[in-house]
């Protein structure tokens, strides 16, 4: 049997011939009355809530290790993640503010406090990244409200706005990046979606919130602090700032008979605390001030200071010596700079740092003050 039924055998029977026609016959006609299959139903449409910013469409998660995207369940209601809130962070020198190069790129970040805006690109890192260094030392959490910029002081903090829906966020820059030419910021993944850019790269609005906007408040642009123009009256007792001993220019200690005014001054349940003396302060010869900070900014007079804990270092009936002083602190203490304030009121310039949230944290850095510059700094607390 299995030779007739070879291909290369010729000789088959006739009655065999006969048998094999009518089986095939048989099986076509069996071919011919099964039914199609049916297929897959039709998928139902889905609503696209892309535009309604309570239940914004995610993109799909890469099934790629090397391709960065979502999670496959990221946390509910992450548009109800609040936005980065703006405090008065220093300006570390050197670390991640250091120049650095990258892909041939030299980039140097800004290490001052001033106005920064820009347009451009906005791309964002998600589960690639989760957990990983950033430039900062912080991990990298895709559900915080962060980003990276190639140069913008870390840390720092910044308004990004996306002009196609209006939509706005306040992130902290704590990285670095992104390194291409059309691209100005990498967003972490919750703020992409708050802004509704997580399908590509989209153009948005950047603009730096400086210390001095923190400082008045004027970045919560609903509620901007106006500018002071006269000295603020109050109720409370007068407080008596502590003077700098080692300082050019400084003062003697102001007579108890004309105690100088902080403007507003705290309650009289809050007066002004000062720390003990360690030892005697004793006041040297007068000295040039030091070099290679004749350029350090001037910090700003007649400004309204914030609410919160301030530390004051000392009080000048001449700015010159003030500022002076300032360049010694500034070269002395460089994270310090972005928090000083000259404020000017009845006749004097108090040189002040803050403000802090908490009286322990301003305790903390006036320590730090007698330490390093041999003064006795006085705590004042605004409400």
């Amino acid at each position: 049997m299995r030779n007739t039924l070879y291909p290369g055998n010729r000789g088959v029977s006739p009655a065999l011939a006969v048998e094999l026609t009518v089986a095939l016959a048989l099986l076509a006609g069996c071919g011919s009355t099964l039914p199609p299959r049916p297929g897959p139903p039709a998928p139902s449409a889905l609503p696209n809530p892309s535009t309604d910013l309570r239940a914004p469409a995610l993109p799909a998660p890469s099934s790629s290790p090397d391709r960065d995207g979502p999670e496959a369940n990221p946390p509910p209601d992450l548009v109800r993640v609040p936005d980065a809130e703006p405090r008065l962070d220093p300006i570390r020198q050197g670390g991640p503010n250091k120049p650095y190069a990258v892909f041939g790129q030299s980039y140097v970040p800004i290490t001052f406090d001033a106005p920064f805006r820009q347009r451009g690109g906005a791309s964002w890192y998600g589960r690639k990244f989760q957990g990983k260094p950033t430039a900062s030392g912080e991990l990298y959490n895709m559900y915080a409200m962060t980003a990276a910029h190639p140069t913008l002081p870390i840390p720092s903090y910044a308004r990004v706005r996306n002009p196609a829906n209006g939509r706005e966020v306040l992130v902290r820059i704590n990285d670095r990046g992104p390194f291409h030419s059309t691209r100005i910021v990498d967003l972490s993944y919750t703020a992409a979606l708050k802004l509704g850019v997580l399908h590509g790269v989209s153009t948005v609005e950047l603009e730096r919130i400086t210390l001095d906007d923190i400082r008045t408040g004027a970045w919560r642009r609903e509620g901007a602090l106006p500018p002071v123009t006269a000295p603020v009256a109050t109720d409370g007792p007068m407080a008596v700032a502590a003077v700098p001993m080692t300082v050019v220019n400084a003062l003697p200690p102001v007579p108890p008979e004309r105690p100088p005014e902080l403007a507003p001054e705290s309650p009289p349940e809050s007066p002004p605390e000062s720390l003990p003396e360690s030892r005697p302060a004793i006041q040297p010869p007068p000295t040039e001030p030091a070099q290679g900070v004749a350029t350090a900014p001037i910090a700003r007079a007649f400004t309204l200071p914030a609410r919160g804990f301030w530390v004051q270092l000392g009080a000048f009936r001449q700015r010159i010596g003030a500022e002076d002083f300032q360049k010694r602190v500034e070269a002395e203490l460089h994270e310090l700079g972005p928090l000083l304030g000259l404020f000017g009121d009845t006749g004097l310039f108090r040189l002040q740092a803050g403000p802090y949230p908490s009286r322990e944290e301003a305790r903390s850095v006036a320590e730090r003050l007698r330490a390093a510059l041999q003064l006795v700094p006085v705590i004042v607390e605004r409400r």
